[in-house]
């Protein structure tokens, strides 16, 4: 047996998500039966982590252990001819066995994009969270700079099975240009749902409808209570992953 390592990227617009569930269309389904046809035998594909429903990805990263002595660059050429045209291979390369797409990985990036103007988009309606209102970036700064650093990051999730709420963040910046929003977000690890919560808080200071000092007080209660609603997934995108070797967990 060999082990590959997938670079993908994908829109999630129409799948329920990266991981497999009955009766629904995943990314990790797709992947999983275009290349257990190459193969013609049963393979699975592990990713370095899930992305929810509607959740775009420039760079997931993804591993599969095969018998075929194909070339990874057969593999990627043959897979990218099969697949349904939302899902793409960007890069398939040989990986030593004690590789893992999710163990392996040292930290990821996602994005948030968001449309700041009064109408809406016909284009992009998939792809980014359109909010009408007027957008205070300074102040969205602002409440983002408290949440930099290592925290306990329990305000700004879901319910999951995390044995700790604790995440390094190491970067939020916040790009404004022209009608579009960015925050990049890189940390250790992420939370399920936590950029798109801190989205969620971050807009309602951007709006006035919340202080950015509250941003604060939200991370030091470690609660959800009282923390706005989070961002559609829409607007995300899994931009990165980072390992030992960074070189192979971003877009050529």
């Amino acid at each position: 047996m060999r082990r590959i390592r997938l670079l993908l990227e994908y829109d999630g617009t129409s799948f329920s998500g990266w991981q497999i569930q009955p009766d629904a269309r995943t990314v990790q389904g797709v992947l999983e039966e275009a290349l257990s046809r190459m193969m013609e035998s049963r393979v699975r594909i592990l990713g370095s982590g899930r992305t929810d429903a509607g959740v775009h990805a420039l760079g997931q990263v993804a591993h599969a252990d095969v018998d075929r002595p194909i070339p990874p660059w057969n593999i990627m050429m043959g897979l990218n001819s099969t697949l349904p045209p939302d899902v793409r291979v960007l890069k398939c390369e040989e990986a030593d066995r004690s590789f893992h797409a999710q163990r392996s990985a040292t930290g990821k990036t996602y994005r948030y994009v968001i449309l700041n103007r009064s109408a809406p988009t016909a284009l992009d309606r998939n792809r980014v969270w359109h909010i009408r209102q007027p957008l205070d970036v300074d102040a969205m700064s602002r409440g983002a700079s408290h949440l930099l650093g290592r925290h306990d990051f329990a305000a700004f999730k879901s319910a999951g099975d995390e044995t700790t709420t604790v995440r390094d963040l190491r970067r939020l910046h916040l790009c404004s240009k022209a009608e579009l929003l960015t925050l990049d977000f890189e940390a250790d690890g992420f939370l399920k749902h936590m950029v798109r919560t801190i989205t969620g808080a971050l807009v309602e200071v951007g709006t006035g409808r919340m202080d950015h000092e509250t941003i604060r007080a939200l991370l030091e209660a470690r609660s959800r209570e009282g923390a706005p609603r989070k961002a559609p997934g829409r607007g995300l995108y899994l931009v990165s992953v980072n390992y030992e070797t960074p070189d192979s967990s971003k877009p050529s």
